[in-house]
């Protein structure tokens, strides 16, 4: 399964969640990261960026995160998430591993993307 690509209506709700999350959660950032928090069970939610080159860097993501359970959602930009999780250089893909105060957000999203 692919990752869930997200309507244009849907998308600051996904960058919304991800920045609440880092400012009262936990938010981990980069491939390898986001790879070991879903393989470990700690994954809420994980967004990868649809403009990484090589695709291979991110391509295995969806398949672990389906088969863990592990909603994974698609954002255009890699840049745009880079800066979501407050980091000044691009990142292909960031895990939520504790959602703080973005719980309901969360909610909201998966409902509305569904």
């Amino acid at each position: 399964m692919a990752a869930i690509e997200v309507p244009t209506e849907a998308m600051d709700k996904v960058y919304e969640v991800v920045e609440v999350a880092k400012s009262t959660g936990k938010v981990v950032k980069g491939t390898n990261e986001t790879t070991k928090a879903i393989e470990k069970g700690k994954a809420k939610i994980v967004v990868i960026a649809k403009d990484v080159e090589p695709k291979e860097i991110v391509m295995h993501i969806p398949a672990i995160a389906e088969e863990k359970g592990v909603p994974c959602y698609q954002v255009p930009s890699k840049e745009d998430l880079g800066a979501a999780v407050g980091i000044q250089v691009p990142t292909g893909s960031v895990a939520v591993t504790n959602e703080g105060e973005a719980k309901n957000l969360l909610k909201d999203l998966t409902a509305k993307v569904k």
